[in-house]
């Protein structure tokens, strides 16, 4: 779900904006050190603002409202927590919140960056205060709260103030560390070395953070003013963004991550050159790279990590050499050298999987059934643009999965959505074709309130034995026209909570597309060598910009309401909080015209048996009961905001949690379980017993007794 990566980026840029190393800053003021914008992030920042104004759905004027809206976002982006700010520092951002707008229409971006350099100030300020803190004295008999989340709270008034939340915020650090490594004098003054190395890190980290971050930033705070979906991603982003869509990259196959300023082997993806040619293993520490055979090597240690993996990443068929400090060695080993031609590396553990169960019912006998796990609508755009015959897909992969459960006797298929944010509308109109004969599946309403139905043309289906569908409140997009159409035609049961309500559709634009000749012209006599760019991303980065709306077959928008399930399970996720109807700036709910379509049944009936057979299961299910209490555990701690800093109060909280969770456990072992936050585990194995997939088998068991009969 494009809205949930623009959280992501907010994560990785702000909230633990020292996650990566980094090449020196770029683009500085001479005078003050502060990150200052580029001509090309001017350009940028126009160029959207007109976007918004010209061609996107909503189509909002930038006045003074929206320049509010913005200058919200962008402090709740840098310090949504208020844990660095100060009340001076907001009043003397006032002075910006009606004029933003007009600013990003101008390319003006100063006073954005003003807040982003205030905010980063503030930030080293509090870190270099918390070393101070972690050899001073701290009495852990005290009882005094430290409210970890500040929200609600108002901005520090005074300097003493702030001292005090981070004084506090250290002793929380170093409480935490004692309660789990003891209180003697060797293991303290280890905890306070631990400390110490962690800010100290956070620090270096910070001081490398550059304009290119800031201005993601920024603009996500502009893009979210008008719509939660619309998103501007810089080029390395844009690639990312990309390469998640279509399941597969081009590079060496690791994932690749930042542990004190070194790119160090985080996952090796079964299929690609490392894991078939052995080249590497898990924490391997790579410091230099080389391109081809003769390429020079460059020392890649306290690179930022995305200017470090363009490096690595590359074409398939061409050569990257790395030095390498293998796992477990001393930095002061002699490196080894790798040498790995990139190819094209497919996500398997993203791509849909299957696996069958057998299930009792209440009728006694056993079935069995096949679930598909399905994470994203994905699709490979640029091979299958090539017309490459192989091109990886969501409706290719499950069609085989499909073929596979028929050969192997299924008597019913559940697929699993929950957690699918979405992806490509055209795999959910496709993959909808697999369970139905042709027949519309969602229609689409663009900016001129034209009206597109989209339809399977394909005859015949793959599967047209009973079918269950599960979904959650992260159920989004695509997940939901595909929810909606089976519900629709009557072809399946939707089983678990509403779905995320995200009705909204998005293009993406190569801003190359929009920046003017003249403009490009002049970037391009500004540009100073090597941009550091991941090879094939784009230039100027990428908008996905809303430009239509969904709507179901019956003319219902998923908007805010998204898909009820049919057979409804307790969620741990509220739409207060989760889901379209809690952001502010999203579109509203509304209907169109039913198009013509032939439901395949009504399951009105087959599903209130099932309802009921369902709830009898639950009124007598200990692990339901367990499931509801957590979900009430959980509302309550997210209403929470502080903690005890006294050590034997929070000890005693800790093993009563513990005890609890021991009671629990016993208790489910005699049912041969164990139990999780909203599932259910078995002991014995690691893989999941989930109890909303579990009970919905179970469901389905039934569904295939009620048709038998």
């Amino acid at each position: 779900m494009e809205n949930m990566l623009k959280k992501v980026l907010f994560a990785l840029f702000v909230v633990a904006i020292a996650a990566c190393g980094s090449k020196p800053r770029v683009n500085l003021d001479a005078e003050t050190g502060a990150l200052k914008p580029t001509a090309q992030h001017a350009v940028i920042a126009k160029d959207v603002v007109g976007l918004f104004e010209s061609i996107s759905y909503k189509k909002v004027p930038f006045s003074d409202s929206i320049s509010s809206v913005i200058f919200d976002n962008l402090i709740k982006a840098v310090d949504q927590g208020k844990n660095y700010l100060m009340q001076s520092d907001i009043d003397g951002f006032e002075q910006y919140r009606n004029s933003l707008g007009e600013d990003f229409r101008n390319g003006d971006l100063s006073a954005a960056y003003h807040v982003f350099n205030v905010y980063m100030k503030r930030y080293l300020e509090r870190l270099d205060y918390a070393l101070t803190q972690v050899n001073a004295p701290h009495d852990f008999s005290v009882d005094e709260q430290y409210i970890y989340n500040r929200e609600k709270e108002a901005w520090f008034a005074s300097e003493a103030e702030a001292n005090d939340q981070w004084r506090k915020r250290v002793k929380y650090d170093l409480l935490n560390l004692r309660l789990s490594g003891g209180s003697t004098d060797s293991a303290t003054a280890k905890q306070k070395e631990t400390l110490t190395n962690r800010y100290k890190n956070l620090i270096s980290m910070a001081k490398k953070t550059d304009n290119n971050e800031a201005f993601q930033v920024i603009m996500t705070a502009l893009t979210d003013a008008i719509d939660p979906h619309t998103s501007y991603f810089n080029p390395y982003f844009a690639q990312r963004f990309n390469e998640d869509m279509a399941n597969t990259f081009e590079g060496i196959g690791a994932r690749l991550s930042m542990e004190n300023e070194m790119v160090k082997v985080a996952d090796i993806i079964v299929g690609g050159p490392v894991y078939k040619e052995k080249a590497l293993k898990i924490d391997d520490r790579i410091i230099a790279v080389a391109q081809g055979k003769d390429g020079e090597f460059e020392d890649i240690i306290g690179w930022k990590l995305d200017h470090a993996v363009s490096k690595i990443k590359g074409p398939k068929g061409t050569i990257v050499r790395l030095k390498v400090i293998p796992a477990g060695e001393e930095l002061t080993a002699e490196p080894k050298i790798v040498s790995l031609t990139r190819d094209r590396v497919v996500i398997e553990d993203e791509s849909a999987k299957s696996e069958i169960k057998e299930v009792k019912g209440d009728d006694g006998k056993t079935y069995r059934v096949g679930i598909i796990s399905l994470p994203k609508f994905y699709i490979d755009f640029e091979a299958y643009r090539k017309n490459d015959p192989n091109y990886k897909s969501t409706t290719r992969d499950v069609r085989l999965l499909l073929d596979s459960l028929k050969q192997k006797n299924v008597d019913a298929v559940v697929m699993d959505l929950r957690f699918n944010g979405g992806g490509s509308l055209q795999e959910s109109i496709e993959l909808t074709g697999l369970f139905i004969d042709n027949g519309p599946v969602v229609q689409v309403r663009d900016t001129r309130n034209q009206v597109e139905v989209n339809s399977d043309r394909e005859n015949g289906v793959v599967w047209d034995g009973p079918l269950g569908v599960i979904i959650n409140r992260f159920s989004a997009s695509a997940s939901e026209i595909f929810a909606a159409a089976i519900q629709d035609y009557g072809r399946g049961v939707i089983l678990g909570s509403q779905s995320y309500g995200k009705g909204t559709v998005q293009s993406a634009i190569d801003m190359s597309r929009v920046i003017s000749p003249t403009d490009r012209l002049l970037l391009k006599a500004q540009a100073d060598g090597d941009d550091g760019l991941p090879a094939g991303a784009p230039q100027f980065g990428q908008i996905n910009i809303t430009l239509a709306k969904f709507y179901r077959i019956t003319g219902s928008s998923t908007q805010h309401k998204g898909v009820e399930p049919d057979i409804v399970f307790p969620s741990l996720y509220s739409a207060e909080k989760y889901g379209e109807s809690s952001e502010p700036s999203a579109l509203p709910w509304d209907q169109i015209k039913a198009t013509d379509f032939a439901p395949v049944a009504d399951l009105k009936p087959i599903i209130t048996q099932l309802s009921k057979m369902h709830q009898a299961r639950m009124d007598s299910s200990q692990a339901y009961k367990f499931l509801l209490e957590d979900i009430d555990t959980m509302q309550k701690q997210e209403s929470e905001t502080s903690v005890t800093l006294q050590e034997d109060k929070l000890k005693k909280e800790r093993e009563d949690s513990r005890l609890k969770s021991k009671s629990r456990t016993d208790a489910l072992q005699q049912m041969n379980m164990t139990t999780s936050l909203g599932g259910v585990v078995a002991p014995d194995v690691n893989e999941g017993l989930d109890f909303i997939q579990e009970e919905s088998l179970s469901i389905m068991a039934d569904y295939v007794a009620l048709e038998k009969r």
